[in-house]
């Protein structure tokens, strides 16, 4: 075997083949122990990204390698705050905005490259992890012992032929500690300075070798919790922002404001101090214009002042709905950890893992509301009522100016005094695995593997308005002195009346008669039996050795929820009870090739092959592959490349989803006002008229929410993607301790699977040119009357494509300066394209999301570590680009739409300095998120997380459920 397949050049290349991290990376080694390491005996490594265990070799698959001691030393609580701050990962669900959907509620999920979470594949030691959200295969990484993390993987290209479908966009793998030797105890405490707003973990690892180091067994405990934190908390984040139609502008003969086209006269002035001001707390109601209630029921003018459009108005009586947003939720969680293994003789190791984690999440959301809703009706004769209002009721005039006494009037109110809605979520999680592992006839390494992992949801949904009930306690009546709920029937069955005129006047007895709790239950099942066996010098060829890994693989997932039965006629959703399983036979083999050795500018030059056969319950049989290559150059460099082809299968919501209701803020884009702010609207003005829309619609009607319903798609077909990478890794001699990776991915998903979003569904069911007979518009309904949009349908579907590249880049150096040892490290990611490929039938026809709201064109996280004697300092900043809030696609209908066109890019900083004791005991002290973000407006939750910026957040207008 040549020389520079030996361990040294190994370990040094293997170093650097995925992040190039001095500081994460162990010491280099001297010339002499690279030479005594030459003269000894091979020994072999495991690589990232491949199964089998190389001999002087890198696996050509792009790798990003952290250790876990690095990601737990920016302070946070929860591993998955840290790993969601890399440039590769979005923030879809971070812990801040996990509250957005019902039922996800403190779930940490992955989204390599802002792809979709159920294309991101969770592995823990090479082996799968049961979902924590039903009917999908997205892994909370909250569940995950942060203490004992080795080091975590992130794989990008051709992961599905090694490790399994879901990989399509990659593989996150999670490294635990092998042997637990001593106790380890950590504890971290953070404060807000501006809020009460605090975070707290503990952990306690404890492990041991029995029986002269044959065996090892450890347990680990960890508990960590934050508290919740408004929008009201923070002074930064009350303010309420709007948009306001710009009015500063010429007219045409129609009385039609011209448009210019001109982005710097935009359409619309997005506003501070703005709001709906048709509906409050109090309650709003019209009736010689707009009027409130006073806390003790009388009533008085809404005050609009001058500048207004429709609902909104700025400077005015508008009400801020800030006070309903959370900018972290609630949130405990409990982690137990056993693992052992025992070595039964030199070739047969036993092992077992264990785990039980219990997270609670608590997430608040709008109060019940009616919005022009005739539900909201109170008759004349309530006696609640304030007599200013009854006489203005009954002195009411028609448009003419003739008598229309009121016989009811339609009050618009959030049910604020009767209680936030309030979500809770627990997850209980179990994981056993229990696996044999050791060599056979000396060359083949084999792995027997079972697993199995349990997820039990519970969600709690309170203050849950009851409809009948509340109908019942408003339609009160005076009787015998005494005010009570009008219906004998209701008042046999205990209803309160409610005084609803006033903030804060119903009685607690009204509000527990009015609302209830709803409960509802899912439970998550998965199954894995495996085996591998891998042989790393299957045969010597002239430039080296074969390696081949092959094993089986069977896999089993369940999936049903249950939903509450008094769910019906509530405010709550009404869901539908999703229930599903699938098992898929797996077989797959791995092999290196080493081509060609020992040549001019080819120091080696290896292939790697590897495919994965499956037999699915649910889509039948898939193939997936991948073929790579990795060129040693000399000393200094390395190339590499994967090309790869993958199957997705639908996981089990996607197929067996039962229509749920749902509701969506949308724009109607057929309504007059949106259609002239377009710079060419014939396609759309065509399309609303073949729908039956009147040229001059343009009703209000959206300003809340529309209903929708969303569901499983049981034709679906399975998603195949192609993918390829390029990539180089550079560490030159004449800089000792630098080293570099540089990494071109393209990712192109064909018939991907998605739920479109509802203004999605609306635009682009418009923007076809050949007409309204595609597949978007037949998910709108629309009322053949009032023409308004009733409901939206957003089931999974096979759109055209999916398509994202970039590069990713790694810059590491590590030195010793003035005695002390210093490291830095640079993350960078650029993304050079981002497309959705909207029509089946139209694939040239996309739009380019890359520099828009959550996708980045450049994201960067810079680590500066330095250690003098006990002495620990750290620095990290993240940075990320400004982004667009518009498309290209946008900008070519409308270039001018709004004064807020972008969010500036921004920095975040996180500074530590730390005291090693000779006792073990490192004390570690210092602020996080220190943001530049003055310039940033109303940032979505999947740019950054809400958790850094949360200073800098300014809010959008909707409401609804």
């Amino acid at each position: 075997m040549q020389v520079n397949s030996k361990l040294a050049k190994a370990v040094r290349f293997a170093l650097i083949g995925g992040v190039a991290t001095a500081a994460y990376s162990a010491p280099a080694l001297s010339a002499e122990q690279e030479q005594q390491t030459a003269n000894s005996a091979v020994e072999r490594i495991s690589i990232t990204g491949s199964r089998i265990i190389r001999e002087g070799a890198v696996a050509p698959t792009p790798v990003t390698v952290i250790s876990g001691e690095e990601l737990l030393s920016t302070g946070v609580t929860n591993i998955g705050e840290a790993l969601n701050q890399l440039p590769a990962l979005g923030n879809t669900y971070s812990l801040a905005n996990s509250g957005r959907y019902i039922g996800t509620a403190g779930a940490n999920l992955l989204d390599l490259r802002t792809m979709g979470t159920d294309r991101t594949l969770v592995l823990v030691n090479g082996k799968r992890h049961v979902a924590s959200s039903a009917g999908s295969s997205s892994v909370d990484v909250n569940t995950i012992p942060s203490v004992w993390v080795e080091k975590v993987e992130v794989i990008t290209g051709g992961a599905s032929a090694i490790y399994g479908a879901d990989a399509v966009t990659g593989v996150v793998n999670f490294i635990l500690k092998k042997d637990i030797v001593g106790l380890d105890i950590s504890a971290i405490k953070g404060q807000a300075d501006d809020s009460n707003f605090g975070k707290d973990r503990i952990s306690l690892s404890y492990g041991t070798d029995i029986n002269d180091g044959r065996g090892n067994i450890a347990f680990a405990a960890e508990y960590s919790a934050q508290d919740r934190l408004r929008a009201f908390d923070r002074d930064q984040t009350r303010t309420s922002f709007t948009s306001l139609k710009n009015t500063d502008r010429p007219k045409d003969a129609n009385g039609n404001y011209i448009d210019s086209n001109n982005p710097s006269d935009p359409d619309k002035y997005f506003l501070p101090n703005g709001g709906h001001y048709r509906i409050s707390n109090a309650g709003t109601f019209f009736l010689d214009g707009w009027k409130t209630f006073n806390p003790d029921g009388t009533i008085g003018d809404v005050y609009i002042g001058p500048k207004v459009d429709g609902n909104y108005c700025v400077d005015c009586d508008f009400t801020n709905l800030r006070q309903f947003e959370d900018l972290q939720p609630e949130f405990k969680r409990y982690n137990l950890n056993l693992k052992s293994n025992y070595q039964l003789n030199d070739d047969m190791n036993l092992y077992f893992e264990a785990k039980y984690v219990n997270s609670q999440a608590s997430n608040y959301s709008q109060p019940a509301f009616f919005f022009g809703n005739k539900l909201n009706s109170v008759k004349i004769d309530n006696p609640y009522l304030d007599p200013n209002l009854v006489a203005l009721m009954k002195n009411n005039k028609d448009t003419d100016g003739n008598p229309q006494p009121l016989d009811s009037i339609v009050i618009n109110r959030f049910m604020a005094d009767l209680g936030q809605r309030i979500e809770d979520d627990t997850r209980e999680t179990q994981r056993y695995v229990l696996g044999l592992e050791g060599v056979l006839a000396d060359d083949w390494d084999y792995d027997l593997y079972a697993t199995y992992g349990q997820t039990d949801l519970e969600r709690v949904n309170k203050n849950n308005l009851i409809y009948a009930n509340y109908q019942n306690a408003l339609d009160a009546v005076m009787l015998d002195g005494n005010i009570v709920c009008r219906s004998e029937t209701a008042r046999a069955e205990g209803c309160v009346p409610v005084n609803i005129f006033g903030a804060g006047n119903p009685s607690q007895e009204a509000i527990d008669y009015i609302n209830t709790t709803s409960v509802g239950n899912a439970v998550i099942k998965q199954t894995v039996l495996g085996g591998t066996i891998t042989n790393s010098g299957l045969f010597e060829l002239p430039a080296g050795y074969v390696g081949l890994s092959t094993g089986v693989e069977y896999r089993k997932e369940e999936s049903e929820t249950k939903e509450p039965k008094n769910a019906g006629g509530t405010f709550f959703n009404a869901l539908g009870e999703d229930k599903g399983d699938f098992d898929v036979k797996e077989v797959f083999a791995e092999v290196s090739i080493p081509l060609l050795a020992d040549l001019p500018l080819i120091r080696q030059l290896d292939m790697d092959l590897a495919v994965r056969f499956a037999d699915y319950s649910t889509i039948g049989n898939a193939t997936t592959w991948k073929a790579g290559l990795s060129w040693e150059i000399n000393d200094e460099l390395r190339m590499r490349s994967t090309y790869a082809e993958a199957i997705r299968a639908p996981n089990i919501s996607e197929l067996f989803g039962a229509p749920s209701q749902t509701y969506f803020s949308v724009k109607d884009s057929c309504r007059i006002d949106n259609l002239n702010t377009l710079a060419d609207s014939a396609t759309r003005r065509k399309n609303c008229a073949a729908m039956g829309v009147p040229a001059d619609f343009n009703d209000e009607y959206d300003a809340k929410r529309i209903e929708g319903k969303s569901s499983g798609n049981r034709e679906l077909k399975p998603e195949e993607s192609t993918s390829y990478t390029v990539g180089l890794i550079y560490q030159p001699e004449f800089i000792e301790g630098l080293s570099m990776t540089l990494d071109y991915w393209n990712i192109k998903i064909d018939d991907a699977i998605s739920s479109i979003g509802a203004q999605t569904i609306v635009d682009r069911c418009l923007d076809s040119t050949s007409g309204i007979n595609n597949q978007y518009c037949e998910l709108i309904t629309r009322d053949p009357s009032s023409h308004q949009i009733t409901l939206i349908q957003s089931h999974a579907l096979n759109v055209a494509s999916l398509e994202a590249a970039g590069v990713d880049l790694d810059l590491a150096y590590k030195t010793d300066i003035l005695g002390g040892d210093f490291s830095a490290n640079l993350i960078a990611t650029h993304l050079i394209k981002r497309r959705n490929f909207s029509f089946q039938d139209d694939p040239s026809d996309y739009e380019e999301l890359a520099g828009t709201l959550g996708y980045a064109d450049w994201q960067a996280n810079l680590t500066l570590n330095y250690k003098y004697e006990n002495w620990l300092s750290y620095w990290r900043t993240r940075f990320v680009n400004d982004v667009s809030l518009y498309t290209d696609k946008d900008l070519a209908l409308n270039a001018n739409p709004s004064s807020n066109m972008q969010y500036d890019d921004y920095f975040i900083s996180d500074v530590a300095l730390g005291y090693q004791f000779d006792s073990g005991i490192t004390l570690k002290f210092g602020p996080n998120s220190t943001a530049k973000c003055d310039t940033l407006q109303y940032q979505a939750a999947n740019v950054i997380s809400l958790k850094t910026i949360a200073g800098c957040l300014k809010s959008k207008h909707f409401f609804g459920r």
